[in-house]
């Protein structure tokens, strides 16, 4: 049985992503959740179940084999479950997708840095960064482009839920979270994913964890 290894789910995106493509794959698995900087972080970290990725979460096992970092766990679910479940049939949307789901995975460090992921949280809205603000507009263009062309079929940015929502999910979380302005059709699109059973599942189990990151939590007024 797959085994996948996660840290908080309020908020570690990463781990979101990692454990949306093990319950996308269908197969069976079970979760170890990690909690994030407490004080058994950094002995957890040095554990056998973190050695391969050197204390990073998501890492997924199954049976001896190992797969750290959120895209190649999507690809080898991806070879292990059915390339449909992931990607788009056709050349030109798939080729998309994998570009997408690429420059998410390595890009936006502003948006990541100034709005860390909490989805138990909601902050007014305040002024962007220009880097933040160029990167939620990069965002939302990339997701215009892909409703527009290939989204035709469904609520999702390929039409059905696949890997590229997947990787983009934590952003939708963050819009949310942070009160980020976007157009209608990104309004509903974020809808859309947080009304997928997955992503709904991933924040009301959110809800009940115990753990709170200071850092992380609005101010208290």
């Amino acid at each position: 049985m797959l085994k996948i290894v996660i840290g908080n789910k309020a908020y570690s995106s990463w781990s979101m992503r990692g454990w949306l493509a093990v319950k996308q794959s269908g197969l069976p698995h079970e979760e170890m959740v990690v909690p994030l900087y407490d004080e058994n972080w950094d002995r957890a970290r040095e554990g056998a179940e973190f050695a391969p990725s050197s204390g990073k979460v998501p890492i997924l096992w199954d049976g001896d084999i190992v797969v750290w970092d959120s895209l190649a766990i999507i690809d080898y679910l991806a070879d292990k479950a059915g390339r449909d479940l992931f990607w788009p049939a056709d050349d030109a949307a798939r080729a998309a997708a994998r570009s997408m789901a690429a420059e998410m995975h390595s890009s936006f460090t502003a948006l990541r840095r100034e709005h860390s992921m909490n989805v138990r949280a909601r902050f007014p809205q305040a002024p962007l960064s220009p880097e933040a603000a160029a990167d939620v507009q990069r965002v939302v263009t990339l997701w215009a482009e892909a409703r527009s062309r290939w989204g035709t079929g469904g609520d999702f940015l390929f039409g059905a839920f696949s890997a590229a929502d997947i990787m983009f999910a934590p952003v939708v979380t963050r819009f949310v979270t942070y009160s980020v302005p976007v157009p209608r059709f990104a309004v509903a699109y974020g809808e859309a994913v947080l009304a997928h059973p997955f992503v709904a599942q991933w924040i009301a189990e959110a809800q009940d964890e115990p753990w709170v990151i200071e850092k992380y939590e609005p101010p208290v007024v």
